[in-house]
């Protein structure tokens, strides 16, 4: 099987993940499959460990127990530059990019990373125009709007050719006509790179629109999980995180 062809089958498995910090048991037993070019939402109230469980999967955090499994690779607390390395990166809810440096060096430095990885080249000149940053590119990053310096973060972990995007509140502080560029990114990713996504997110809009499939996490338990028709008309759902939103 030639690289291409193996990336192509590969996927993302989140086996009994727990994570404890001292005696706080942040989650437990977290169980999920994330197929090639698949996008999975993940929701759930404040302090559901959401944030925590991507910083398990990627490696910033090592787990307590359980498994992550990336094709037939097991990355259970591998370090975050090893696990990128091999196709999974991640995005954070607050801006995360070279502020010193201008747009075009960001993204010359982002891929600096996919060099040797197989898969399509990733064409970012479509989506620098629609997010306005074409007219930024000599400009440094943390001179953008707030919006614009968002969107330069996801871009920043797309240009890697990543397999796997972990997308921590992509549309968090964003007005919402700039909240369909967080849509197209994701569409593009999916689309024309073959790559899959899981996004934590609490715009419902967004991930109804995103997501076919969606987990939600309370109190450090997977709650429910299934189609946002299913599992959002859920009683448990509505009352565990739905109802505290919905005055």
């Amino acid at each position: 099987m030639n690289d291409h062809a193996r990336s192509s089958s590969m996927k993302l498995r989140v086996e009994n993940l727990t994570k404890r910090f001292g005696g706080l048991q942040v989650f437990q037993n977290i169980s999920f499959d994330v197929e090639p070019g698949r996008v999975v939402g993940v929701i759930g109230p404040n302090g559901a460990g959401k944030t925590t469980l991507i910083n398990v999967i990627c490696g910033m955090l090592s787990p307590s127990g359980g498994k992550v499994w990336l094709g037939d690779t097991d990355i259970s607390g591998k370090p975050f530059h090893i696990t990128s390395r091999l196709g999974l990166l991640r995005s954070f809810q607050q801006t995360n990019t070279f502020r010193a440096a201008s747009v075009e060096e960001n993204l010359h430095r982002a891929r600096l990373f996919s060099r040797e990885r197989p898969g399509p080249e990733v064409n970012l000149d479509v989506l620098l125009e629609e997010f306005g940053l074409d007219r930024h590119l000599d400009d440094r990053s943390d001179s953008l709007p707030y919006g614009q310096q968002k969107m330069l973060g996801l871009l920043l972990a797309l240009a890697p050719k990543p397999k796997f995007l972990l997308l921590d509140e992509p549309a968090a502080g964003l007005e919402r006509k700039e909240r369909t560029r967080v849509d197209r990114f994701v569409q593009y990713a999916r689309d024309t790179l073959g790559c899959a996504a899981v996004i934590v997110e609490h715009d419902m809009d967004l991930v109804r629109r995103l997501c076919p499939h969606i987990l939600v996490l309370e109190a450090g338990r997977l709650l429910a999980e299934g189609t946002p028709a299913d599992v959002l008309s859920r009683q448990e759902v509505m009352d565990a995180y739905l109802g505290a939103d919905a005055e």
